[in-house]
Order: structure tokens, then sequence, then C-alpha cells
């Protein structure tokens, strides 16, 4: 994963709000929540819903499906496992360096 990349994704996750609401699509699994569900689920305002919807949109933690008039919102677990790689994938290496170099 590119550092712009991660640094978009996890810029994406910044505030309550948007993390209230990843959650709350994590929750769901793959069926997602419909706009309605999320405010059900979040208590977020109408207008403050869509701007971080959009927002969580172009960090590419969610998808968006437009069923007729109906728009399905899910979490995008292949994108937010590779921002969990990025950020895990170096943990510890100073310390299993030192070890490697004092053993």
């Amino acid at each position: 994963m590119e550092w712009e990349t991660a640094a978009q994704g996890f810029a994406a996750m910044g505030s309550e709000a948007r993390l209230t609401v990843l959650r709350a699509l994590v929750r769901a699994g793959g069926d997602g929540l419909t706009v309605g569900e999320i405010q059900d689920r979040t208590g977020i305002a109408p207008s403050t819903l869509a701007h971080h919807l959009k927002f969580m949109t172009a960090g590419g933690l969610i998808e968006q499906e437009k069923l007729g008039r109906t728009v399905i919102n899910r979490a995008d677990f292949d994108n937010l496992e590779h921002l969990a790689t990025f950020i895990l994938g170096e943990c510890c290496a100073d310390e299993k360096q030192k070890a490697a170099n004092d053993g």
C-alpha cells in the first residue's frame, strides 16, 4: 500500500462520527446498511451523515451501491485489512532487529 493511500484512509477515519459510522458498518457485515439505518444506529443528522459518507467513500473505507432509490453502504473490508496490515506490518521490527544484533 502506498503511503498516500494509507494516509487518505486513516484521515477518513479521523473523527469520532466517522469512526462511529465505520463501526456500525463493520458490525453490519456484507449486507451493509442504508443511510436511514446508519442514522438510526448513530444518531447523526442526515446532512452531516451525507458529508461523512462522502469523505469515507473517497478515503476507501466504504463502498456504496445504489439499488433503485436506496443506497447500501458497506465497509470495504479488503481496504480496511490493507490499512491494518500497513500500520501493523512493522510491529516490533526495532525490537526484533535489536534482539538479532544482541544475540
